[in-house]
């Protein structure tokens, strides 16, 4: 658990170990950002296919929750990833990101009145603003949204760990919001909307569509994957303001430096700090030749601490310049809700320290137990 309360030293010694070391289950693991950048990009390097996952996780079909998960765009390869990345690209697309933007300040503002003395960061706001953000984007009711909170968490756990506890509560999760997702996606054809459920159900390229399977399940991961990356920004990029009060001060006198001050909070304390690929031919990472189907796992984290590429690392600065966190990863598989996610926290951060000036905490900072998603459970401050 120590490591992962503060993986960052210890990514500093891999580094000077050498570029690339094997783990214990047999992964090539690299820490360098050039190296990370080449694993993210390289076309030679993919997801682990399905006779592999069959291998890892054998019988994932029959569980919902992981059927969700596997059969996405986020663990797809081209051509499938290729053709889906490109109809969804066609509707959650940059216009409608930033149309978001008024309701989003509306929304923050509502979540930072409803806060009052002591309260935990993580329940308040950093969790029921993704999720309501999402719900918005989506279409889902306002009424219908707070369901979703639960739902969403105990279909998440999958991400990290995959136990016959965890599934035992993720399957009838992700089994409730797939359905509520369908009855949506049914109405929305019968009469569509300004929303991003009605822009999937009518996307269309060279005669080409989304299946119901297809959108459901993108729809459920954008629930998903939006929840976590930006539950994690707010709350790891909070803890670093309050940790380095001279930056947060920074930020409270200059909201103009929320764009700034967002991508050097990624890069600081990542919520995503690794991924992984298969290669699939024989290639060359870190000046060592890789064989075809042996696992590559990039630290992110670790990249984003490179001194070779950000001088003075481990130094949070909110005015650093030519400042390009990994966060999101890469090439093909380029995280396509990261634009809102950057979105959310321009917004939120900048508000939230203005309207508490005294804002501070109020006991220590629980950290998840988790390796690849970073964050905390708890974050307790005094909203003041």
């Amino acid at each position: 658990m120590e490591g992962r309360e503060d993986p960052y030293p210890r990514y500093r010694r891999l580094r000077e170990i050498s570029p690339l070391v094997r783990a214990d289950d047999g992964a090539l693991v690299v820490t360098r950002h050039a190296d990370c950048v080449a694993v993210t990009r390289d076309p030679r390097l993919g997801h682990m296919p399905s006779h592999m996952i069959d291998f890892v996780s054998p019988g994932w079909r029959d569980h919902p929750a992981l059927r969700q998960l596997f059969t996405s765009i986020l663990t797809m390869n081209p051509p499938d990833h290729t053709r889906l990345r490109r109809l969804i690209s066609s509707s959650f697309t940059a216009r409608r990101v930033q149309a978001l933007r008024p309701r989003i300040a509306e929304m923050v503002g509502d979540l930072l009145v409803r806060m009052s003395g002591e309260v935990d960061f993580i329940e308040a706001f950093a969790f029921p603003l993704p999720v309501n953000v999402i719900g918005e984007l989506l279409g889902v009711p306002e009424p219908d949204r707070a369901q979703f909170q639960g739902l969403v968490r105990d279909w998440t756990q999958v991400l990290e760990i995959i136990t016959p506890e965890v599934l035992a509560t993720a399957d009838p999760a992700a089994t409730t919001i797939r359905e509520y997702l369908s009855g949506l996606a049914a109405e929305r054809r019968r009469k569509p909307a300004d929303d991003l459920i009605s822009a999937l159900v009518l996307a269309e390229e060279d005669g080409d569509k989304l299946t119901d399977d297809e959108l459901l399940t993108m729809a459920g991961l954008l629930f998903a994957a939006g929840f976590e990356t930006t539950t994690n920004l707010l709350g790891n990029g909070l803890v670093a303001l309050l940790r380095n009060p001279d930056q947060l001060a920074l930020l409270r006198k200059d909201s103009g430096l929320a764009p700034g001050a967002v991508e050097e909070l990624l890069r600081y304390d990542s919520p995503v700090q690794l991924l992984s690929r298969v290669a699939w031919d024989d290639v060359e990472i870190a000046g060592v030749r890789i064989s075809g189907g042996e696992r590559i796992v990039a630290y992110l984290g670790a990249g984003n601490r490179d001194p070779e590429r950000f001088p003075d690392p481990d130094r949070l600065d909110l005015t650093r310049s030519d400042n390009a966190p990994l966060s999101f990863g890469g090439g093909i598989h380029y995280c396509v809700g990261a634009p809102l996610a950057r979105l959310e926290a321009q917004i939120a951060l900048p508000a939230l320290v203005t309207h508490f000036p005294e804002l501070a905490f109020v006991g220590e900072p629980e950290q998840r137990d988790s390796l690849a998603i970073r964050g905390y459970t708890k974050i307790p401050i005094s909203a003041a």
